[in-house]
């Protein structure tokens, strides 16, 4: 039977909707999220995944799905991901939340509970969302409790339209927002100011968190006093700033109950300490995905020696709804090396639905429904064999050691394109060596002594099938040499 990996643990993102209507059009059109077939889910724990994030599973909106129905840019984006769409695809944004009820097109409460019960069955854990910042345009708060939101005037809904709006009950409030983008104009912001607002969604979430594992919690960082005082603090009352961090509160709250429950924050801005700090497991590294994408192994690595508790809680990722499919962003090759560093790194290993087949479509998360795309079987076998390597397992806590990476022969620098590291512990050594740059490049791994034992040393490497024989004499004099062609990895696995 698959056990639970909180170490390092594989997390697969799963549209709710687009899931579920691929499995109704394969299996049958009456299937619930406690009907899907257990094989389902065994296939996800074989290929080495311990959490499932089933993304949008809560009551969506009416007055977002017209927002998205409406905006032309969204209409671009669902012509380009699903030709011939019908309004009946379009559901509204699942980050505009109606209510925190499963919604009835996916089952009830109780079919949650079942698959929760049936994934931990299986050693998996079941990650949903929670959204801190906003609820949707016309959650039923607006018209009985509008306090809790962030206050306009008649005045300021004149002279600011896209940021303010009328709500159901009369009351003029704020959209939700960021302080770099445009207001979401299918969201109402909190008032984070607000005891009463904040004990309303620490409630929520106390709510949320006896259906599932943990929660992904969007744009987490938004709500940080310092961040929402700054955003929202000219539309504040002349009250004092709250004496304690909503995280701090909220996370002390739902773990004094479920103590094992996992809190993952969508984060940016450097803030991924802090949040940290305040109680969360895992912080998304958005900074490794935008080095990855734009700059050179040298960078990359530098990034990679932080400290490893602060890595250790890190989300680690090349692709998830919010960004463009990986073969697209990266091109498949290079794509292919980032998701080598991303998912033996230390910290919580991300994937998306259809980025390890390789789909290159991006699905907006408005749409109900995936285009039929053809899987491409090379990054399909690559990702079999990442995700084999990598949740086979990763030893423990402390088990990350970099290694040094020295040239192969004076001379030849080609060594600053190559990123190494082991985990070595409960017996096992793994090496990974990844070639991150479009040259041929050549190196010797220092591999600290006690990692290995005296005799010939058989490695396999899980990316080839490759076995390569080797003495501990040569590793522990020169180094282990390697050469790979360009955006190629080594996932070497020491056999004897």
């Amino acid at each position: 039977m698959h056990r639970p990996r909180r170490t390092h643990p594989n997390l697969i993102e799963l549209n709710a909707f687009a899931f579920m209507d691929r499995l109704r059009r394969e299996r049958g059109a009456g299937l619930t999220l406690s009907t899907v077939p257990t094989s389902v889910w065994e296939d996800l724990g074989e290929q080495g995944f311990s959490l499932v994030w089933l993304m949008g599973v809560w009551k969506r909106s009416p007055g977002s799905r017209a927002c998205a129905l409406s905006d032309p840019g969204l209409r671009q984006a669902y012509d380009r991901a699903l030709p011939g769409w019908t309004e009946d695809d379009v559901l509204g944004s699942p980050y505009a939340v109606f209510s925190y009820e499963v919604d009835p097109r996916l089952g009830s409460t109780e079919d949650l509970l079942l698959l929760r019960k049936t994934l931990g069955g299986l050693g998996m854990g079941l990650i949903l969302d929670f959204v801190p910042n906003h609820l949707a345009i016309d959650h039923p708060w607006t018209a009985r409790f509008p306090e809790r939101f962030v206050r306009g005037s008649e005045a300021g809904l004149r002279n600011d339209p896209g940021l303010f709006f009328t709500a159901a009950g009369g009351a003029v409030l704020a959209h939700g927002k960021d302080p770099y983008f445009p207001p979401w104009s299918d969201t109402v912001q909190l008032d984070h100011s607000s005891p009463e607002a904040r004990d309303a969604l620490i409630a929520e979430l106390e709510r949320i968190a006896a259906l599932c594992d943990g929660v992904r919690c969007d744009m987490a960082m938004l709500v940080l006093n310092d961040v929402f005082r700054k955003n929202w603090g000219g539309f504040l009352p002349a009250a004092p700033a709250p004496e304690t961090e909503f995280w701090s509160d909220a996370i002390r709250r739902v773990k004094t109950d479920h103590p094992s429950f996992l809190f993952i924050a969508e984060a940016y801005w450097g803030l991924e300490p802090e949040l940290q700090h305040l109680g969360f497991d895992y912080t998304y590294d958005k900074k490794l995905y935008d080095l990855m994408l734009h700059a050179s192994a040298r960078e990359v690595k530098a990034h990679l020696s932080a400290e490893e508790a602060f890595q250790e809680k890190c989300v680690r990722f090349v692709e998830n709804h919010d960004e463009k499919p990986a073969v697209k962003a990266f091109g498949r090759e290079r794509s292919l090396a980032a998701a080598a560093i991303a998912a033996t790194a230390p910290g919580l290993h991300l994937f998306h639905e259809g980025q390890t087949g390789g789909l290159a479509s991006h699905l907006p998360v408005q749409l109900a429904r995936r285009a039929g795309e053809r899987e491409d079987p090379v990054v399909g076998d690559f990702y079999r064999r990442l995700l084999s390597f990598s949740s086979g397992a990763l030893p423990g806590r402390r088990g990350w050691t970099p290694l040094d990476v020295k040239q192969a022969w004076e001379g030849d620098y080609s060594s600053e394109n190559l990123l190494s590291w082991a985990w070595h512990g409960n017996g096992s050594l793994k090496i990974v060596c990844v070639n991150f740059s479009d040259e041929t490049s050549r190196a010797r791994l220092r591999i600290p002594p006690d990692f290995i034992t005296p005799g010939p040393l058989t490695f396999r490497d899980a990316a080839t099938d490759e076995i390569y024989v080797r003495t501990t004499e040569e590793i522990l004099g020169g180094g282990l040499f390697v050469e790979l062609a360009p955006w190629k990895a080594h996932l070497l696995d020491l056999l004897s």
